[in-house]
């Protein structure tokens, strides 16, 4: 697997907002993700007010108690100009992780894809700060985590 590094400036996300952690959503029963995504459907989030012309959907990683191991935000929205927005992407460096096929599985194994690229390149460091899926289609995701560069290590 071989990332691509992009800059992003900083943007809104509006949606839907849980707190949960990886550990949770490994079992079915203390699961967040995938019924806040059902909510998401179910109330025509998508449809939000001041959303920009972008028809991708997000879902946000943010608030970071820690690290892969702590709790964190989960956002599934759009991206929005202004107000009312839910949560901000920050600007910065991200590696970009791209996938295609049946959701949710390839999601899934393309998150354990960017865990694995992470244990064996130590010197790549998480800033932990946002994160972000950005789903281009009903198969396809592109999934930055954001990174430190020289500058901030």
């Amino acid at each position: 697997m071989h990332p691509q590094i992009q800059r992003r400036e900083a943007f809104s996300i509006a949606g839907l907002t849980t707190r949960t952690c990886n550990e949770d959503e490994r079992d079915p029963r203390s699961a967040r993700i995938g019924k806040l995504w059902e909510r998401f459907f179910d109330e025509a989030r998508y449809e939000a007010p001041h959303r920009v012309n972008d028809m991708r959907l997000y879902g946000v990683y943010s608030g970071y108690e820690s690290d892969a191991d702590g709790k964190f935000d989960m956002t599934a929205g759009v991206a929005v100009m202004g107000d009312p927005a839910t949560v901000r992407i920050e600007a910065g460096d991200y590696l970009v992780f791209s996938g295609q096929g049946p959701m949710p599985q390839m999601v899934l194994a393309l998150w354990q894809s960017i865990w694995q690229y992470f244990e064996a390149n130590p010197g790549v460091r998480r800033t932990y700060r946002s994160d972000f899926e950005s789903y281009g289609g009903p198969d396809q995701v592109d999934i930055h985590i954001g990174v430190l560069t020289a500058s901030e290590s």
